[in-house]
């Protein structure tokens, strides 16, 4: 990897870090505290909450009915899902001491905090929880196998790929040969060295 290269990532890692850390003290002036696992609001922010909360007669028919029409499409999905994460969470329980890399903590990946807030009734509650897992677990399957890439194949490709991971910008170039091996050794001792 070029100089040039290294330095613009190093620019975006920070920031990255910037944008992080303005995100969270944007969510600060949002009078909102996180103790252990429970996000709780200020009084008066969860009353104003309570307000706004539709109820769940209001709520189906005032929402657009295409929503409630997909949704044995949308819920099906669920059994597809939790069959991949049992296959990934074996997968990764099985291999990854073998291979010498840091396992993946599920739990910073599918995080369940909506609930907490006051305004969405049931329904929505549930919506939200599903969407929580889905993604959170999209995410989590997504560090499981960018772990497993960088392991056994940290390589670009030639062509453009949408929507890589992070790992992904620290790979070798297409066609970049000269100490392959070498190379791939010191992918696989950075793995073992990463503190979930």
């Amino acid at each position: 990897m070029n100089e040039r290269i290294r330095k613009l990532m190093n620019d975006m890692n920070a920031l990255e870090g910037e944008l992080r850390t303005a995100l969270h003290e944007q969510e600060e002036r949002m009078f909102f505290q996180i103790k252990g696992k429970r996000v709780e609001f200020e009084r008066n922010v969860r009353d104003a909450h309570l307000k706004l909360k539709r109820n769940f007669f209001r709520w189906v028919l005032t929402d657009r009915p295409q929503n409630l029409l997909t949704a044995p499409f949308i819920y099906g999905l669920i059994l597809p899902l939790s069959f991949a994460d049992l296959c990934v969470t074996l997968y990764q329980a099985a291999c990854f001491p073998v291979y010498g890399i840091g396992r993946v903590r599920r739990a910073d990946y599918i995080v369940f905090d909506r609930q907490e807030l006051g305004y969405l009734n049931w329904f929505e509650r549930f919506h939200c929880t599903y969407c929580a897992y889905a993604n959170g677990l999209i995410a989590y399957i997504g560090e499981i196998t960018a772990r497993t890439e960088q392991y056994f194949c940290p390589i670009k490709h030639a062509r453009k790929a949408l929507g890589t991971h992070a790992r992904y910008a620290h790979f070798l170039g297409f066609g970049e040969a000269e100490n392959y091996h070498a190379r791939l050794e010191g992918f696989r001792v950075e793995l073992g060295e990463e503190k979930n």
